[in-house]
């Protein structure tokens, strides 16, 4: 895997060559990882893993025509060879009236942010095969834990650069540590799963292993012996490991590219007063150690703190280079890039900000309510809002956590679940999307 530097100069030789073949503009993204990973089971060691891999992408423009080819192959020759046929493929492209670079006045110029996204500890196998055994071995000295499918330890370290034709130059790379168990609860029939994991850029800022695996174990006896639920509005209560998802939702309802195609349930709702007065969620792509950071985005535009909700209200779209043409609008530093291909639209370190009631107070009135733990399915239709998914958790008896409960449905619209969300104030960092304990009345419930 190269520096970031020696990836900012890889990229800039790759579109020095497609201009050479005759490329109007062209940008060229580097990524590249590399990675550790030890595995643990019942005490003992099951694999150590090591992973290296890294791909150069090209895009080029003929006018109004544009391809996109990549490779892992950073050699010269196949570099010469790479940019020739994607000019020759972006010659036979149709045209797109929405395509090109992002704005040349609008690209980041100045001295990148300090955002401290890499960690200089480099854990040996041994170091991460003693993490991994603490945590398993935690869990599954929980009363009740009866098997485990293993702890895990690991190291990542990741490398992205961006170079465009008409300027633009910048390169940075970040690390994560992770830690994770999954142990099972029970016996027979009656076995039960959960697990416990956390990830941080710097080793510094992961809890004990130990931490880690009473969590998973704690968590899987607690959902021993479940119940069900009967069919009916209740009060839902999210916790903070699945509510992350319902802001995922809103976030990709807000994408410029889904308002352009009309495929989304916010269509017309810019501005709207969509959430309770007091709710404020922020894209934070600036945010120190962040495990979404980011000093620039895709098409290298600056990117900067920015709140998607203000008091209850919509602030506008997210939107890349294309998307903004499309809308007649100008790019929000939004544009994020996969494996290849043309910019797409995402956020960074996403939160909600926290609310005034402990998650006590939020349920001390929910004579009869649901506290979901986990959720499964991907049933949310994203242009009408309809949200149908199975979930598991415990039941709310007169504002107290009782038993376990799971095999039931929570059901509605988002428009309607976030006008009828409440937040409560135990946020905490060390999620690409922060949340707090979030409570949505008027739900349904599909059960027995």
């Amino acid at each position: 895997m190269l520096t970031p530097s020696a990836a900012q100069e890889r990229a800039a030789a790759l579109i020095d060559l497609a201009r050479k073949a005759g490329a109007d503009a062209a940008d060229a993204i580097y990524s590249g990882s590399s990675s550790e990973g030890v595995q643990v089971r019942l005490g003992k060691l099951e694999d150590i893993e090591r992973s290296e891999s890294e791909h150069l992408d090209l895009r080029v423009f003929i006018g109004s025509r544009s391809a996109s080819i990549g490779s892992s192959d950073l050699s010269d020759a196949a570099l010469a060879e790479l940019a020739a046929r994607a000019v020759d493929m972006a010659r036979a492209a149709p045209e797109d009236q929405y395509s090109g670079l992002a704005p040349e006045e609008l690209l980041f110029r100045d001295r990148p942010a300090a955002l401290d996204l890499e960690d200089s500890a480099e854990p040996s196998p041994q170091d991460l095969l003693a993490r991994a055994l603490a945590a398993e071995d935690a869990a599954r000295a929980v009363a009740g834990v009866t098997n485990s499918e293993g702890g895990s330890a690991s190291l990542a370290r990741r490398v992205m650069a961006l170079v465009t034709s008409h300027g633009f130059a910048g390169a940075y790379g970040g690390t994560s540590h992770g830690i994770s168990a999954v142990v099972i609860a029970g016996e027979g029939d009656g076995m039960q799963r959960d697990y416990g994991w956390r990830t941080a850029r710097h080793l510094a800022d992961l809890p004990a292993p130990e931490e880690i695996g009473q969590l998973a174990g704690d968590r899987a006896v607690a959902r021993l012996k479940p119940g069900r639920l009967k069919s009916g509005p209740l009060p839902v209560v999210f916790d903070p490991r699945v509510g992350g998802s319902l802001i995922g939702h809103l976030t990709g309802a807000m994408s410029g590219n889904a308002i352009a195609r009309r495929a989304s349930f916010l269509l017309d709702r810019d501005g709207a007063q969509l959430f309770r007065p007091g709710i404020t969620i922020v894209d934070d792509p600036l945010r120190p150690r962040g495990l979404s950071s980011r000093p620039f985005d895709g098409e290298g535009l600056p990117v900067a703190r920015r709140e998607l909700v203000t008091d209850g209200r919509l602030t506008g779209w997210l939107m890349d280079s294309a998307a903004a043409r499309q809308l007649g609008g100008s790019p929000t530093g939004h544009a994020v890039r996969g494996a290849g291909g043309s910019p797409g639209v995402g956020t960074s370190n996403l939160h909600l900000a926290a609310g005034g009631l402990t998650p006590e107070e939020l349920m001390a009135d929910i004579a009869d309510g649901v506290y979901v733990t986990e959720l499964i399915g991907h049933g949310v239709n994203g242009v009408t809002g309809d949200y149908s998914r199975g979930a598991s958790g415990f039941r709310i008896v007169n504002g107290q956590i009782a038993g376990p409960v799971a095999e039931f449905t929570v059901a509605g619209n988002l428009i309607d679940m976030f006008a009828a969300l409440t937040p409560a104030n135990d946020l905490e960092w060390y999620r690409g999307i922060n949340v707090p304990t979030i409570r949505v009345d008027g739900m349904t419930i599909a059960g027995d």
